[in-house]
């Protein structure tokens, strides 16, 4: 068998330019595989903007700088506040970028290249640095991106929402997660190809485009059969009964994922509808398209007469896919999910990016940094830079340090 050399990600330096949500997100996910990660804040705005972006119950939120927002995407960093508007700010991130593997960052085009932070610049001081960047619509559009925005434009908004209601925006920012992922990947790529010739490289991911890329069948539904895709409420437009939602007796609802026939057939048994699952109008999922309403006339009342426990036992054990709608409570009621949860003690909590077993991680976290933090420790072990200097640059408005009053 071939052996390859494992990338050893305890010896990586990223350095975070990156702010707001899929940026920050991949600085965590090489946080958490054992990287050091300097996030470089803006001085001119106290940091990441998200620091302000407290949650509804402001009186259960952080109450220092790390808001829960914040805190969904940041842990396991250190924070450097240097304002890079200056030339002085541009030549310690310049010396920064030149020790590290990785940098990320998610700036307008154009702005990076005002603040010394595009890519051809800080590859030519290091030309084995890997460079990450996330933009709105790509190198040639300055438009700034923002998740709402993407989700609208790229047919998110337009086919969520109720049949009889108004396009609805996705309560996540799942355009900004999506691209975060992409990211990820060709930050991997590159780092295998790093191995290989000892050269770095670039990796730039649009959230438009990485928002396009997971319209899958919705996107192939119109590419290939002519079909625009409307907004269906949680029902599918390829599968059914896949993805609706029923009440249950006691309040709850449940959500069925039936993916072939003889799962209906099965669910058909257990809800005593035995007649439904033998019907041309049912027994075929291609059949079921074209009669979705009426047969939801049928599973709906049943549906409503069982109990949540029973009906989900029952479908279980005939490995008929259902679950339990569930609120933020409920969802952490679950031990899977549970497993994913950051807790630092007396530190706000939060979320792993890593998602998958590994032997390769950094073991406990440490919390998500305050404002400025470490500015003066990386920049004293990191360039040499004495007290005095830390106090001249600090002075000069250069550079922020964290007030611990």
């Amino acid at each position: 068998m071939r052996s390859y050399p494992v990338v050893v990600l305890s010896d990586l330096l990223v350095v975070e330019l990156a702010s707001v949500l899929a940026g920050p997100s991949v600085g965590q996910f090489f946080a958490e595989l054992g990287a050091t990660v300097i996030k470089v804040e803006n001085p001119r705005t106290k940091g990441d903007v998200t620091r302000r972006w407290t949650a509804p119950n402001r009186e259960a939120d952080e109450t220092d700088d790390r808001s829960a927002y914040f805190c969904c995407c940041n842990h396991g960093k250190q924070s450097v506040a240097i304002d890079l508007s200056t030339q002085t700010g541009r030549d310690l991130m310049h010396r920064l970028a030149s020790g590290a593997d990785m940098v990320l960052s998610s700036f307008r085009p154009g702005t990076a290249e005002q603040l010394g932070a595009d890519a051809d610049t800080l590859r030519r001081l290091n030309p084995e640095l890997i460079v990450g960047q996330i933009t709105g619509y790509g190198d040639n559009d300055p438009r700034p991106g923002y998740d709402a925005v993407i989700q609208s434009e790229a047919g998110f908004t337009y086919m969520n929402g109720q049949p009889d209601g108004p396009p609805t925006k996705l309560p996540v920012a799942l355009m900004d997660v999506l691209a975060a992922h992409q990211l990820k990947e060709g930050l991997l790529v590159k780092l295998i190809e790093r191995m290989q010739t000892g050269h770095g490289g670039v990796v730039t991911v649009s959230l438009l485009q990485a928002a396009v890329s997971a319209l899958v069948n919705q996107a192939t539904n119109y590419l290939v059969a002519g079909h625009v895709p409307e907004r269906m409420g949680s029902a599918h437009p390829n599968i059914v009964p896949y993805g609706t939602l029923y009440p249950t007796a006691g309040g709850d609802r449940i959500v069925l994922a039936v993916g072939t026939d003889r799962q209906f057939r099965s669910l058909c048994e257990i809800l005593g509808l035995d007649d439904v699952a033998k019907n041309p109008k049912y027994a075929t999922n291609a059949a079921r398209v074209e009669n979705r309403n009426s047969l939801d006339e049928l599973l709906r009342p049943r549906l409503a007469e069982m109990k949540t426990e029973r009906v989900l036992a029952d479908l279980e054990e005939a490995n008929v896919p259902a679950g339990q709608v569930r609120s933020m409570p409920q969802v952490f009621e679950q031990e899977s999910a549970r497993e994913m949860t950051i807790a630092p003690d007396g530190h706000p909590a939060g979320l792993r990016q890593v998602a998958f077993p590994t032997r390769e991680t950094a073991g406990p976290l440490s919390p998500p940094p305050h404002y400025a933090e470490h500015t003066q420790s990386v920049l004293h072990d990191r360039l040499g830079l004495s007290h005095d200097d830390l106090a001249t640059l600090a002075d000069d408005q250069v550079i922020d340090v964290h007030s611990s009053g």
